[in-house]
C-alpha cells in the first residue's frame, strides 16, 4: 500500500501524523508525496477555525478527484467533531477522531504492527516531542477542547528516552502540545509522593539528559512561565531557545472576560513578559491574538493595538473571530460586523508586520545561534533562538545542522 499524508493545524498535529506515518511504515506501507501515486491519503484535520475546515474540505474533494482507486481517511480534531459533513466528502473511507495510531490503521483496513514508543525522526533538523495532550480550560471560543478532551501529561522517563532518540538525528527539539503550561498537573493527584509535577521539572530533566540539544516551547501562556522556566531562559540559552510564543487573544481585559481566559489579565500578560524581555539579550516574542471577538467594541480594539505596541512582539499570528460549532462564543450576542472584523485584523497584522521589520533590523550584525531547517533553491534555511529566518547561500554552509551565524 502506498499512502499520502497532509496535515493541517498546529505542531502537536504534525507530531501525531509522524506517529501515525510511523505506524504504516511499520506495518509495511511505502509514504508518498504525491497523492496520485497513493491507493490512501490520510488527512489529519485541525477545528480551530472555520477556514482550516473549508480547506480540509478543498483537498479531500481534490484527492476524489485524483481518479483511480485513492481512498481517503480523515483524522484529528475536526473529525471528532464531525457530524456527517466530513464522513460524506467523497471517496472518503473512514472519519478517525483522535490520532491513535491503531484506529487509523484499522479504519485503513491494515493490521496493526507491535506498538512502538514515540516517533523516531521526523527526517528534519528540527524535531517534535509532544510532552501532554487535552486542555483543562474552556476558553468560550475553542472546539480544541472538545476535541481532545482533558489534560493528559506524559511521563518525564518516557519524554527523556525519547528525546534521546530524536537527538540523534535533531539539534532542536520543540516541546509541544494542546496547553503544555500546564504539564504534570493532571498526575498531581495519583503522583503518590505528593510532589507537583511542572514543565520546569520537565524542562531541567530534559537538559541533564540530552544536553547537546536546543528545545524549544511550541507555545505557552505568559502567565505560566513560572520561576523555573524563566530561570532557564535567562541562565541556560544553549539549551532553551529566546523564543517565547504567548498566546495573548486580546488586550482587553473585559474581552478577555468573555473568551474565559480566566487566569491572566492585560496587566498580568505584559508584566511577565516586560520582566522577562528586560533580563533577556534576545527574545523572540510571538503572539495569537483575535480579532472581532463577540461584543468587542473600538475601545476594547484600541487596547490590544496599544499593549502590543507596548511589548516587544517579533511577530504574531492573528485569525479573524471564527464561530466554532459546539463553542459557548456562538452563543454570545453583540456580533461584531464581519467587513470591522477584517478591518481590525488587518490593522493587528500590519502592526505585527512593522514590529516584525523593525526587530530584525536590529537584529542585523549580531551573533545567533542558528539550527538547519531545510534546503531550497541554492540556499540552507536556518532558525535562531529568538525564531529568526535567515537563508545562507549552500556555499558557505558546511553541513552542520547547528552553528554560529551572523545575521545579515
Amino acid at each position: 500500500m502506498k499512502v499520502y499524508f497532509h496535515t493541517f493545524g498546529c505542531k502537536a498535529n504534525q507530531y501525531d501524523t509522524a506517529r501515525v506515518r510511523q505506524a504504516f511504515e511499520d506495518a509495511g506501507a511505502a509514504v508518498v508525496d504525491d497523492p496520485g501515486a497513493a491507493d490512501l491519503a490520510v488527512v489529519n484535520s485541525c477545528t480551530v477555525t472555520h477556514e482550516s475546515e473549508a480547506k480540509l474540505g478543498r483537498l479531500v474533494r481534490r484527492l476524489a478527484r485524483q481518479g483511480g482507486h485513492l481512498e481517503t481517511v480523515v483524522m484529528g480534531c475536526a473529525a471528532a467533531l464531525d457530524d456527517g459533513r466530513i464522513a460524506g466528502l467523497p471517496s472518503v473511507r473512514a472519519v478517525v477522531g483522535g490520532a491513535e495510531p491503531a484506529q487509523v490503521l484499522r479504519a485503513a483496513g491494515v493490521s496493526s504492527p507491535p506498538r512502538g514508543q514515540g516517533v523516531r525522526t521526523t527526517g528534519r533538523s528540527r524535531g517534535l516531542l509532544k510532552i501532554q495532550d487535552g486542555c483543562d480550560e474552556h476558553c468560550t471560543f475553542c472546539a480544541t477542547t472538545l476535541a481532545r478532551g482533558a489534560n493528559r501529561s506524559r511521563p518525564i522517563p518516557e519524554l527523556v528516552e525519547e528525546a534521546r532518540a530524536l537527538a540523534e538525528h535533531h539539534a532542536e527539539i520543540v516541546l509541544t502540545g494542546v496547553h503544555i503550561g500546564t504539564y504534570g498537573q493532571d498526575r498531581e493527584q495519583g503522583a503518590g509522593s505528593g510532589t507537583r509535577r511542572s514543565l520546569g521539572e520537565l524542562l531541567e530533566a530534559l537538559i541533564l539528559a540530552v544536553p547537546d540539544v536546543r528545545f524549544r516551547l511550541s507555545s505557552i501562556e505568559a502567565t505560566e512561565v513560572d520561576d523555573t522556566i524563566a530561570r532557564l531562559l535567562i541562565e541556560a540559552p544553549r539549551h532553551v531557545a529566546a523564543h517565547l510564543h504567548a498566546p495573548l487573544q486580546s488586550g482587553s481585559d473585559r474581552i478577555l472576560k468573555r473568551m474565559g481566559r480566566h487566569w491572566y489579565t492585560a496587566g498580568s500578560y505584559r508584566a511577565r513578559l516586560e520582566w522577562l524581555s528586560q533580563r533577556m539579550p534576545v527574545l523572540g516574542l510571538g503572539a495569537d491574538i483575535i480579532a472581532g471577538f463577540p461584543g468587542e467594541t473600538d475601545a476594547d480594539h484600541r487596547a490590544t493595538l496599544a499593549l502590543v505596541e507596548a511589548l516587544p512582539f517579533t511577530y504574531l499570528h492573528v485569525f479573524p473571530y471564527s464561530e466554532r460549532p459546539g463553542a459557548a462564543a456562538a452563543r454570545l450576542p453583540q456580533p461584531v460586523a464581519p467587513a470591522l472584523v477584517r478591518d481590525r485584523a488587518c490593522e493587528l497584522r500590519e502592526l505585527g508586520e512593522a514590529k516584525e521589520r523593525a526587530y530584525r533590523v536590529r537584529r542585523l550584525g549580531q551573533r545567533a545561534d542558528a539550527v538547519v531547517c531545510g534546503r531550497r533553491e541554492g540556499k540552507v534555511d536556518v532558525l535562531t533562538e529568538d525564531y529568526v529566518s535567515v537563508y545562507l547561500p549552500v556555499a558557505e554552509w558546511d553541513g552542520a545542522t547547528r552553528f554560529e551565524i551572523t545575521i545579515r
